[in-house]
């Protein structure tokens, strides 16, 4: 099957997408893109009555562990092991650029 894009299609596109391309380089891509317009022409010819249409091929489910509650950090504990601590909160230094 010879084909369906020119060189000349794929010189014009890459001039709308302020591409340089060498000689080579379009020859190549010539080459390459009508591959895969042939694929997608393939892909199209396929007889899919009867075929439910799907937004992905594999069937999702939820990976993440479920959410169950557990004890927490004693915040007293935690607090009395950071390098310093305010109104029951950690402290940390300002940020860059404001008064102190």
């Amino acid at each position: 099957m010879t084909s369906p894009l020119r060189r000349d299609d794929v010189a014009h596109v890459a001039q709308l997408a302020r591409l340089s391309l060498s000689d080579e380089e379009l020859d190549l891509f010539t080459v390459q893109c009508g591959e895969v317009l042939e694929h997608a022409a393939d892909m199209n010819s396929l007889d899919l009555a009867g075929v439910v249409a799907t937004a992905h091929p594999f069937g999702l489910i939820n990976v993440v562990r479920d959410d169950v509650v557990t004890p927490s950090l004693n915040r007293a504990e935690v607090l009395a092991m950071a390098p310093d601590a305010e109104d029951g909160r950690f402290a940390v230094p300002r940020v860059m650029g404001e008064a102190p």
